[in-house]
């Protein structure tokens, strides 16, 4: 079975503000297969967050083919770590469909998804590639 290894962060300036998130997948070799960068416009931190989670996940199942997947996802959000595994509610409503379109996602890629918790120092490739979104989107205004 293929494995993916994907690093995403989000951001906002301003909470809510202008906001963007940072995908990066690589393979098991540490081969990178891609890098994403979008604005979202004015937006939470904690949507823009999701909607990298979203885009990996997509981009994941466009790269695999459709045959199933390990997925090892590697988040700087807790909150978004701690509710992807249960052990957080979702309270906010505007998060609730973003969460189970990721659901809706893992099962689709067929194998496993895991999700880690690291620190922001270790996220540096995503963390820089939402800030590049984010600059695109003020700088455009």
């Amino acid at each position: 079975m293929r494995k993916f290894y994907v690093w995403t962060d989000g951001g906002a300036r301003g909470n809510p503000g202008p906001a963007g998130y940072g995908v990066v997948i690589k393979d098991e070799a540490g081969k990178n297969l891609a890098e994403i960068a979008e604005y979202l416009g004015e937006t939470t931190n904690n949507q823009a967050e999701y909607w990298g989670l979203v885009t990996a996940l997509e981009r994941v199942r466009e790269l695999s083919g459709g045959q199933p997947v390990e997925v090892d996802v590697k988040m700087d959000s807790e909150l978004i770590v701690k509710q992807m595994l249960g052990l957080y509610r979702i309270k906010n409503e505007g998060l609730k469909p973003l969460y189970w379109r990721i659901r809706d996602l893992i099962i689709t890629l067929g194998g496993r998804v895991t999700f880690t918790h690291i620190p922001r120092r270790e996220n540096k490739e995503a963390d820089a590639l939402s800030n590049v979104a984010m600059d695109r989107g003020t700088r455009n205004k």
